[in-house]
């Protein structure tokens, strides 16, 4: 009865919240079924942490956003469960982003929290990407920060923004008094040059990471995508670069294809040019508003065997994906 009560009160105070401003949830599952050349398990792509252990059907993840705004301000939780999401993810693997924001004026609005990273093309959640597979640029990270950042909407074409947050990897749970890393990204007409430099979390104090990520409409059903990175740093002695192209081809309103060849190459003392290529062919089909099939053919190839969640020199797999949004 107790616990009845507590719920009820708790969805009265919901409402009346909601009531004063604009109170939204959305949010996506997926889930996947995938098998590859090789005798055992492994899907480069398919699990940020853990891919070595993608084989036959699997879980992606579960999220969910609970978004409030007020006025000038707002504030946005947004929660992650499952394999796909567990190192992705920030706090314990389950928070994705939880910050706030106010906005000074209609060009200029200050955000504080853990929000998802400025830099590369593809994010967390495979509901906002074309290909269901991610690249190695992604996975390169880093994928989330923790602090504040500036945005300035210059024009409806021309924007700037600056972060100072920690190192990314820090939440705020006890590791240590690094130096900070700040960001910078400046942004005009779709195309984006993002910079971020300081300590990584993972012991360098001088991480450098220099990122573009655009695109262009080749014609009026024909779209591509560019992500381009190079990051490196002394005190580590390592660091990558690597260029992905996502050429898009919509067939219908609801079926497109897709082609997204990528290469990556490790850099420094310990690693220096160790490289890796990953060609993916996608078809995403829209079955409804809301449900999504994504279908990934992909072949991962490196003669130095750093192929993500392998040991082969040559790996394909053949990956489908359902994922619902709401």
């Amino acid at each position: 009865m107790k616990k009845i009560i507590l719920s009820a009160l708790m969805l009265t105070g919901m409402l009346t919240f909601a009531q004063d401003g604009k109170l939204s949830v959305s949010g996506t599952v997926d889930f996947y079924g995938t098998v590859n050349t090789v005798d055992g398990p492994g899907a480069p792509g398919l699990l940020v942490d853990t891919p070595e252990t993608a084989t036959m059907f699997g879980l992606g993840m579960a999220n969910t956003i609970f978004a409030y705004e007020s006025g000038k301000a707002g504030a946005v939780v947004d929660l992650a469960y499952g394999p796909r999401s567990a190192d992705a993810s920030g706090y314990g693997g389950i928070v994705n982003q939880m910050y706030a924001y106010y906005s000074i004026n209609d060009k200029l609005t200050v955000t504080a929290g853990q929000f998802n990273t400025f830099l590369g093309y593809e994010v967390i959640s495979p509901a906002a990407n074309f290909n269901y597979t991610v690249s190695y640029l992604f996975n390169a990270g880093p994928f989330t920060h923790v602090g504040a950042k500036l945005d300035y909407a210059a024009s409806e074409d021309l924007s700037f923004m600056l972060a100072v947050t920690n190192p990314h990897g820090d939440f705020g749970t006890g590791y240590g008094n690094e130096f900070a890393q700040l960001g910078f990204q400046v942004g005009f007409k779709g195309q984006y040059l993002n910079i971020a430099y300081g300590a990584d979390g993972f012991g360098a104090t001088d991480q450098l990471y220099i990122d573009y990520t655009g695109g262009f409409d080749l014609a009026e059903s024909t779209y591509l995508g560019i992500n381009a990175a190079y990051s490196t740093s002394e005190d580590a002695k390592s660091g990558y670069q690597g260029v992905a192209l996502y050429l898009q081809q919509a067939i219908t309103d609801s079926f497109s294809l897709g082609l997204r060849p990528e290469y990556f190459a490790l850099n420094g003392d310990a690693n220096a040019d160790e490289a890796v290529t990953a060609i993916t062919l996608t078809a995403n089909a829209a079955l409804t508003e809301n449900l999504s099939v994504i279908a990934d053919l992909r072949v991962d190839s490196s003669d130095d065997a750093i192929i993500e969640g392998s040991v082969e020199d040559s790996l394909t797999q053949f990956t489908v994906a359902a994922v619902y949004s709401f």
